[in-house]
């Protein structure tokens, strides 16, 4: 199966009880988590790309719902921010984000927007921007990962944290002269959000050339 051109396994190695057995009863070492980090990635997305289906589309968007955050983290989470994998990672845990605490991924965004008004274009949360609003962005961002131009969602992922991490710089703002402990976790967390948008961007660049994997 191919993708744009590249080629994509059929399915990712299993370690299963059998597989173990044949590997002499061991857990799979380092170099081999990462081939399964990296394979799963790719027959993720090649598998929901060939689809056409909008049903395994909406499966794979809820994937975290089904299979927790803490499979996916296993998974994924080790890997470098700028490889599929780690593109994925961030994709599924930015929606995870915004499905457990809408109303504040809301408010940070809201506050942010001033300042990132071209970010916000490209985002493209439906005015005005509530909980329904950026959990729906976070569903139409990991739809396009599967049905649409991955690159683009990656940059509407991180045009997503751009906003985000303005808002929290000026809650931050905001909070640092009666509250300093709360404003210096918000301008940490936002400065770890702004790295993420600065990591998807790299990897919707990677992704056109053909080098994300």
């Amino acid at each position: 199966m191919t993708d744009s051109g590249r080629n994509v396994p059929r399915r990712p190695i299993a370690f299963g009880p059998d597989a173990l057995e044949a590997n002499g009863g061991t857990l799979p070492g380092p170099a081999e988590v990462i081939e399964i980090a990296h394979q799963t990635a790719a027959v993720l997305v090649g598998a929901g790309r060939a689809a056409d289906d909008p049903e395994v589309t909406a499966r794979l968007v809820a994937l975290v719902d089904e299979l927790g955050l803490s499979t996916v983290a296993d998974l994924w989470a080790k890997r470098p921010a700028r490889t599929l994998p780690g593109a994925l990672w961030r994709l599924y845990a930015l929606r995870e984000w915004v499905r457990r605490q809408p109303v504040e991924a809301s408010r940070q965004y809201g506050a942010g927007i001033r300042f990132t008004d071209v970010a916000h274009a490209v985002a493209g949360v439906a005015e005005p921007p509530g909980p329904d609003e950026v959990r729906a962005l976070a569903d139409e961002i990991l739809t396009g990962v599967f049905d649409g131009d991955l690159a683009v969602a990656l940059e509407r992922a991180a045009a997503f944290a751009a906003v985000i991490a303005a808002g929290r710089a000026e809650l931050a703002h905001d909070r640092d002269p009666h509250d300093p402990a709360t404003a210096g976790a918000l301008t940490t967390s936002g400065a770890a959000m702004q790295r993420t948008g600065e990591d998807l961007i790299a990897s919707a660049n990677l992704w056109r050339d053909g080098e994300l994997d």
